[in-house]
Order: C-alpha cells, then structure tokens, then sequence
C-alpha cells in the first residue's frame, strides 16, 4: 500500500541514481581484472559477457536484440566465442567478485558498513518486488539470480533487477517510437545526457558512416536540424518516449510508495556523489562532445 501518490518525474530520478551505481562496475579494473583471470581480455566480450551471462550461453542474435543498441557484427565476433573461454556461471562469480572490491573502492569501508547503505539496499529489493517478468527477458533473466547476503551487494542487485526491468521497458518503448538503435543513439546523445558520439562509436560497434545516415533519416522525420540539434518535434518526441518508459517502469516504485521512494533516492544520490568523486565513470563519457 503506497501513503501517497508518487510525484512527476520520482520513479524516474530515483532510476536515474540507481541505475549509475550498478553501471560503475563497467568502468572498473576490478572487472577487467577479473575478467582477464578467466581469459576475457577484450573489452566488449567482456562487456558482453557479464551483462549477458544471467542469460545463459546464448547466441550472438540473443545478445543482439535484448543489448538493441549494439552493431549486430561486433557482437557475433565475441559471442558465444566468449562462453568457450569462460562459463555463464564463471563470469557471474567473477562480475560479483569485481562489484564488492569496486565497490569499497568507490565508497569506503564507513559508507559499506554504515546503516544507509543496509536500509537503501532493503528498499530496492522491496521495490524490486514489484517488477514484472512479462516481455522483459533480461530483468527475468537477473532475477532468477541469488540475492547477496552483504547489504553493499544487495543494494547492487536490486539495482541492477530495476536498471533491466526499466531497460526492458525502454527497448519496448523505442519500437513504439519507430527508432532503430542507430537512432535511438543519436537522439539520446542530441539531448546532451546520452554517451558522446566518440563513446559510441568505441563501445558499440557503430561507423561514422551508420551515425551519419541515422541522423541523415531523423533530419527527414523532422526530428533533428540541419546543426544536429533536436527540433521542437525531436524534443515532444523524446519527452513522449521517456514518459512512455515510465508508464511502463511505474509499478516498483508505486509498490515502494512516494515517501520510500525519496528516501531511496536521497541515500542513492549520495552514494552516487561519492563514487563520482572517486573517478567511478570516465570524464569525458557523457555530453555532445
């Protein structure tokens, strides 16, 4: 039972904080460091493998259209190879390892055994009570996983089951939209809140070329200008799809009630702080540049 309505916008700034502390392993040499124990050197099969291994040893297509975004090439060159050098069930005890050392790195020993973090991590999992599996492979995938017994690893978990229940949700949304993943990548860097151009075409396997040609089709929907700047019909545009994923990703957050969810937010966001003043994410990752 919820005491209030939830305010505009409080489910989706309370994902907007949760969903960087489960990100910060990415960036982390704690899971580069893990991942090369096993043989993963490379950095996208790396990638692909720790955010895909919940699912089980799946094909590169599987990989492919839950990720959206990804070059359908640059996943085939490292999937299912990657399950040959290291198992599903290795590389979530490794990615697990690599959370609880990155971590205490990121937020101290006092932050990790202070009873914030406890109560922070018992509110996630009750909101991630509320999560739906129905067409949402990837957040169905992470929740048949165990839930950490450490409060830090548990915080990390839900915050992960609620980063791919949104997700999911999100993909759905883009589709309704009619964005390709292309697409769907440059309007998000267009907003300035999205990874940069340099970012994308490094992590996702993309060309010029591809980024040209999308944005090519968004200038003949009408949705970007000449200058590569959203129009007044490319922000209404945006704004709908980001509301249609709230539709969608509402029920967590109305499971854990308005009053729940400031205080998640509130203890996120300083968690959050701390990892970003201890270099959690790289300087250059997000914006237009």
């Amino acid at each position: 039972m919820t005491t209030a309505a939830l305010p505009d916008r409080a489910a989706r700034r309370c994902h907007n904080v949760l969903n960087p502390l489960h990100s910060t392993h990415y960036f982390s040499p704690e899971l580069a460091s893990e991942l090369a124990e096993l043989g993963v050197e490379d950095r996208s099969a790396a990638y692909f493998a720790v955010r895909a291994a919940a699912l089980g040893p799946v094909e590169a297509p599987v990989v492919t259209a839950t990720f959206y975004n990804f070059r359908p090439e640059l996943v085939a060159r490292h999937v299912p190879a990657v399950w040959r050098t290291a198992s599903p069930a290795a590389v979530l005890d490794a990615r697990l390892r690599a959370v609880d050392t990155s971590l205490r790195r990121l937020l101290g020993e006092e932050i990790i055994g202070s009873p914030e973090l406890a109560e922070a991590a018992d509110l996630a999992l009750h909101a991630a009570q509320a999560c739906a599996p129905h067409a949402r492979p990837l957040y169905a995938a992470h929740a048949a996983l165990p839930v950490p017994d450490a409060p830090h690893l548990a915080l990390w978990h839900a915050a992960t089951l609620l980063r791919e229940h949104r997700g999911d949700g999100h993909l759905a949304a883009l589709l309704a939209a009619g964005l390709d993943p292309v697409e769907a990548l440059v309007t998000h860097t267009a907003t300035g809140k999205g990874m940069t151009p340099k970012w994308v075409l490094a992590t996702r396997g993309w060309t010029e070329a591809d980024w040209d040609a999308a944005a090519e089709r968004l200038r003949g929907r009408g949705l970007l200008d000449a200058d590569g700047e959203p129009t007044p019909e490319g922000v209404a545009h945006r704004k709908e799809l980001e509301l249609a994923t709230d539709r969608l990703d509402v029920a967590p957050y109305e499971h854990l009630g308005a009053d729940k969810v400031a205080r998640l937010t509130e203890l996120a966001t300083g968690f959050l702080t701390t990892a970003f003043l201890n270099g959690a994410f790289p300087d250059d990752m997000i914006g237009k540049g």
